[in-house]
């Protein structure tokens, strides 16, 4: 018996959906639930199972095909005519059902943290995060056996200011200690012509004259991106606030934190952390405005959005109960949402659900920004880059690490006011990063 498969209704209000790549070829067989297809919607590239166990007789549509729901899309020949199809839905992989595992626990609204049984049992044993006690940030944490070259932290930190990596850096001072003058033979290697990059003008010469108009048409990730930026727009009255801080005792934690315990903590691991802290003190820009029901919701708990930028243009998804982790964990859970986007590995899933979203536009570069709010949410953070500058340290003038936050805020169910003291709090939280590791 043969049977026509339709473009299946993925749930997301798309009336088509691209095809990208097909996993079968005419007279292959298949096995129920087996990968077919690659489907692109609105938000991912997920993969479509086959509804049955036969073998393909037609497939309908070729890779880049834009395909209406309901449209024929593969044609099967059935093993069995126990098999014939009846009403069932094809369930794309990130769309499946959840798996129930219990509830999971909140965190009472005022309460600083999770208790430190909690704290301990969640932690990885092999990850001893320090505990630092301001402003003594250095000197109390317990000592440590470094498994790279040796040098000081005045050295660490001179390395930091140029971008050098000390594991790169050759050491000639005594026992394999990496001294200043090593790190600036390093720096000046890696800034000397044959190390850099070749000039745009001329990888453009070299490709040949550019077309005086290229076409590209508006579909998939990027049409959907574009409807999204469009309603949120036009459905929240946005307004953005900054603030610049020193962010001195964050750069020099987050590298002593990467010797230390090996993880590869980030400013932005130390900015979700501290706006997670922030949040207790300022629910209301953890929130949604719910204009069917006429509600403010308060969110418990915060669903942190992470902007990724990747090769199919913008994804935003988000680290579930973000404010139950720790740093360590944090961490970790940023590290596998980057590289699982930049993979085109992210499930819709994850893309749905957020309460609030940093975005990083310092990683291009770029000292502020003022964001768009991604579609639901009150609130988006957005982090420049730590920048070396002359600015005021104790009465004098010293160079010091500097970023500019920026806050992003839909002004309906958020006041200016309020807006302002908890992108103060966030920063004062890394001026003083300490805070981040004790009270979690």
């Amino acid at each position: 018996m043969t049977t026509d498969f339709a473009m299946p209704d993925l749930g997301e209000g798309l009336t088509e959906s691209e095809l990208v790549a097909w996993h079968v070829a005419v007279g292959d067989p298949v096995e129920l639930n087996q990968p077919i297809a690659e489907i692109e919607t609105a938000k991912a590239i997920v993969q479509l199972p086959s509804p049955f166990a036969g073998t393909i007789s037609e497939l309908y549509a070729e890779p880049g095909a834009t395909v209406a729901v309901g449209a024929p899309l593969v044609s099967f020949t059935l093993n069995d005519e126990a098999d014939a199809p009846v009403e069932r839905n094809s369930v794309l992989v990130g769309y499946g059902p959840e798996v129930e595992t219990g509830a999971k626990p909140r965190r009472r609204r005022g309460a600083v943290g999770p208790s430190a049984a909690q704290v301990a049992a969640s932690t990885p044993p092999t990850v001893a995060a320090p505990v630092v006690t301001p402003p003594r940030l250095v000197e109390e944490v317990a000592p440590f056996v470094p498994t790279r070259p040796r040098t000081t932290p005045p050295v660490r930190k001179f390395a930091a200011s140029l971008g050098v990596d000390l594991a790169t850096v050759n050491p000639t001072g005594d026992d394999g200690l990496i001294t200043r003058a090593d790190v600036q033979v390093a720096a000046s290697a890696a800034a000397s012509p044959a190390n850099a990059p070749e000039p745009t003008h001329q990888r453009t010469a070299n490709a040949g004259p550019r077309p005086r108009e290229t076409r590209i048409p508006i579909r998939g990730m990027r049409k959907a991106t574009a409807e999204a930026m469009v309603r949120s727009i036009s459905d929240s009255p946005q307004a953005t606030v900054f603030v610049t801080i020193d962010v001195t005792a964050t750069v020099d934690l987050v590298a002593q934190l990467r010797q230390r315990t090996g993880q590869r903590v980030t400013i932005l691991s130390m900015v979700a952390k501290a706006l997670c802290l922030a949040i207790v003190d300022h629910p209301t820009v953890n929130a949604k405005w719910d204009e069917a029901n006429g509600e403010i919701v308060e969110f418990g708990y915060v669903n942190l959005g992470i902007a990724v930028a990747t090769p199919r243009g913008l994804l935003v998804p988000n680290i579930p109960d973000a404010d139950a982790m720790n740093l360590s964990q944090l961490t970790g859970a940023l590290a596998d949402l980057t590289a699982t986007a930049r993979a085109g590995a992210t499930t819709p899933k994850s893309l749905s659900g957020g309460t609030i979203s940093i975005t990083n536009v310092g990683v291009f570069g770029v000292d502020a920004g003022t964001p768009i709010l991604n579609p639901g949410e009150a609130a988006i953070l957005a982090l420049g880059v730590a920048r070396r500058r002359p600015w005021e340290y104790r009465g004098e003038i010293a160079l010091r690490d500097v970023l500019t936050l920026s806050l992003t805020f839909d002004h309906r169910l958020i006041d200016g006011e309020q807006g302002a003291k908890f992108l103060v709090d966030v920063g004062a939280i890394l001026a003083n990063p300490g805070i981040a590791l004790t009270l979690v």
